[in-house]
C-alpha cells in the first residue's frame, strides 16, 4: 500500500513538473523563464565567443 502510494505520488510529481516545463502552469503565474532570459548578463561578459573551438580529447592526456 505504501509502495502504491508512493508510486502515484511520484507519477503526479512528474506530471506536474511536465505541466510547468511546458508553459500550462503559465494562467497561475508560474511559468519557466525561456533560455534566452535564464542569466543574459552571461552574454554581455563573453569576450571574443567566435574564437571558441571544440577538440577532440587526447586519448593519452586524459
Amino acid at each position: 500500500m505504501m509502495l502504491r502510494l508512493l508510486v502515484v505520488l511520484l507519477v503526479v510529481a512528474n506530471l506536474g513538473y511536465y505541466a510547468w516545463s511546458q508553459g500550462a502552469l503559465a494562467l497561475f503565474g508560474t511559468q519557466p523563464a525561456s533560455f534566452s532570459e535564464r542569466e543574459p548578463q552571461r552574454l554581455q561578459q563573453q569576450v571574443r565567443p567566435q574564437m571558441l573551438e571544440i577538440r577532440k580529447a587526447d586519448p593519452g592526456k586524459v
